[in-house]
């Protein structure tokens, strides 16, 4: 499941995470470290459970919590416009 940015959403990498501008109304949303990491690799093409996988190489946290960490964070951007799944 890759993600695709909004055309009018840009993203800026910062110390820690990811912000993502939203070009049409202004709001800016703020991705910590771990959800800058599952959302680089969705937007690189992986799957939910491939991120989860990143997730729990990178972080000290279980596969299926992972998994429902990714999934939260897929719905949280789908609704509120700024991704499309």
């Amino acid at each position: 499941m890759a993600l695709t940015l909004h055309p009018d959403v840009s993203t800026a990498d910062t110390e820690y995470g990811i912000v993502l501008l939203d070009g049409r109304d202004g709001r800016y949303y703020q991705l910590n470290g771990t959800a800058a990491t599952a959302f680089r690799a969705l937007a690189d093409g992986s799957t939910v459970e491939q991120a989860a996988e990143r997730l729990t190489a990178a972080f000290a946290v279980g596969l299926d919590q992972a998994r429902q960490d990714v999934e939260r964070l897929v719905a949280k951007l789908v609704a509120l416009k700024v991704v499309t799944a």
